[in-house]
């Protein structure tokens, strides 16, 4: 069975809201084996909304729309869809009963756009919202199947767990779908997908293999799609374990877990902590680690250094250093870690120091050079970056190398095995 979000809203296309609803309904939707094709974001305007709706019924079996069933007069979903449907609206008794009870339980006066949100459609199975006044409803058409759901990220997770789901469960969808994600880091997509070809070529037709870039890591993912659930299975795991194999020396975990997340809990095992010194990332780093709740188990603070005074003051930078080498540059950032590692009582550190842009570079050191030194076990150590012109990247990107040379360090003292 394929599937077609549709999310109606014109607060969606302007930025005025992010559409969390499609990312949720999809992973529910992909667990029950229906494979999502299509999601789209479209304004509350009826040419729009039959476009789209016509549009998803010629890719896909199951459509989901959200939105557009508020009480104002610029949500015109329902009579959009009456039309798309040559059907009628009536007032459905028990909505209108269960609107009205909210509304004395609320203790508001109903006007009558209220009560017109118990309309809906004459060809639809109701779908009841006990947390909202707008109902959803359940449409089947030329062996199609249209979900029609409010907006509200609550209302429509009430009303996909109570009432839709249970009902796609009972429906032949004749098909499983599994994943296994691998995350790698220190390798670029390009490379590894030269060196993975090989294996890429071989995979059965029904597995594929995707990558997912972000920021010093590319994560890979199997996806294997069948009717025969057990020998689905048998055959993804073998191809995950190939997968396994050959990224032996790159990898860096399983799943969605952040790697952050992993450093801490490692560290955390260990009874080890980490400091951090930061230049050009302005408290980013620290920002990623602290996000993160027990956090403080290891994560002793650090220190924002952005001018060569704190760098001095507060982690011993010699002046002489500074001056010679200039702020970004290699002996900087050891010292900068040692310095932090030393003064702040912790067993390991991080230091960045660079040029984040869009001004401040030179021919010799040009924006998005970034030193990046970590202090541990064995002395410190420093790697030099180039990122390009942007400011926020170049920021993202050091933080996101920093973790990663952590990783690799943790990896070699520790003993971690990913």
């Amino acid at each position: 069975m394929k599937a077609a979000i549709i999310t109606i809203g014109d607060e969606i296309l302007i930025g005025q809201i992010v559409d969390t609803n499609s990312a949720w309904m999809a992973q529910q939707l992909n667990a029950l084996g229906i494979d999502v094709i299509q999601i789209s974001s479209i304004a509350d305007k009826p040419e729009a909304i039959q476009e789209a709706l016509t549009l998803a019924g010629t890719r896909a079996d199951l459509i989901l729309s959200t939105g557009g069933l508020g009480p104002t007069q610029d949500d015109v979903t329902k009579q959009t869809l009456a039309s798309f449907f040559n059907t009628s609206l009536y007032r459905d008794e028990r909505v209108l009963q269960h609107v009205e009870q909210l509304f004395k339980r609320l203790d508001r006066p109903m006007l009558e756009t209220n009560r017109q949100q118990a309309d809906v459609l004459a060809n639809a199975e109701v779908l009841h919202n006990e947390t909202g006044t707008a109902p959803g409803m359940w449409i089947a058409r030329q062996g199609k199947i249209y979900v029609i759901m409010p907006g509200v990220p609550t209302e429509m997770k009430y009303l996909m767990e109570a009432e839709v789901l249970p009902r796609l469960r009972k429906l032949p969808t004749k098909q499983t779908i599994v994943h296994r994600s691998i995350r790698t880091a220190g390798i670029g997509e390009s490379f590894l997908a030269e060196q993975l070809a090989s294996f890429e070529a071989q995979l059965p037709p029904n597995i594929h293999l995707a990558y997912l870039p972000k920021y010093a890591q590319v994560k890979l993912r199997l996806t294997a799609i069948g009717s025969d659930k057990d020998r689905l299975l048998t055959a993804i795991d073998a191809e995950e374990q190939k997968l396994i194999s050959l990224t032996e020396s790159y990898r860096v975990g399983f799943g969605d877990v952040l790697l952050e997340q992993q450093i801490l809990d490692v560290m955390q095992e260990a009874g080890l902590q980490l400091t951090v010194a930061e230049s050009c990332t302005g408290g980013y780093l620290g920002h990623l680690l602290t996000s993160l709740p027990g956090s403080s188990a290891v994560f002793k603070g650090g220190g924002i250094v952005y001018s060569n005074e704190l760098k001095m003051q507060l982690l011993g930078v010699q002046e002489q250093t500074l001056r010679m080498f200039g702020a970004v540059s290699e002996q900087v950032a050891l010292e900068m870690a040692i310095g932090a590692q030393q003064r702040f009582g912790a067993d390991y550190s991080i230091a960045i120091t660079g040029i984040a842009g869009p001004d401040g570079g030179s021919v010799e050191k040009p924006v998005g050079t970034v030193w990046i030194a970590l202090a541990g076990k064995h002395g410190a150590k420093a790697k030099l970056f180039h990122f390009g012109n942007v400011r926020l990247a170049n920021i993202e990107r050091s933080a996101a190398n920093a973790l990663v040379l952590l990783f690799y360090l943790l990896k070699d003292e520790v003993g971690w095995r990913s």
